[in-house]
């Protein structure tokens, strides 16, 4: 009788065992518009697709900035935090493409210090 219950309760182990973990990845692209943040375009604009969100939009960084000043994280099950260090004084104007995935899914974006709140759209 016992031997009949082995693998309906190996299934529901296994089941339990496979449970995707929270995480956030990020990739980004990035490209210098001008030495200086005179001309900087307000707004971000978001296309969403099933591989996650993709993200464009100006900011003003270190003249310098590396993909490495990036820090993506989450603060909760539906916040997502993107920041950028920034190490001196020396801004220029870049544009920026964030592609993001993140589990589970988020419904508040903090963008540099901005907050997006995510909701969805009615075509």
């Amino acid at each position: 009788m016992p031997m009949r219950f082995i693998p309906i309760i190996s299934l529901l182990v296994l089941s339990f065992a496979c449970k995707t973990k929270p995480y956030v990845k990020h990739s980004l692209d990035f490209k210098k518009l001008a030495d200086d943040c005179k001309e900087k375009a307000a707004g971000v604009s978001m296309n969403s697709n099933l591989n996650g969100e993709r993200y464009e939009f100006q900011s003003c960084l270190d003249a310098d900035f590396k993909k490495e000043q990036i820090v993506s994280s989450q603060l909760n099950d539906s916040t997502v935090l993107i920041k950028f260090e920034r190490k001196n004084s020396q801004q220029a104007l870049y544009k920026l493409t964030i592609d993001l995935d993140a589990y589970p899914r988020y419904s508040l974006l903090i963008l540099d210090g901005d907050t997006i709140n995510m909701k969805a759209v009615e075509p």
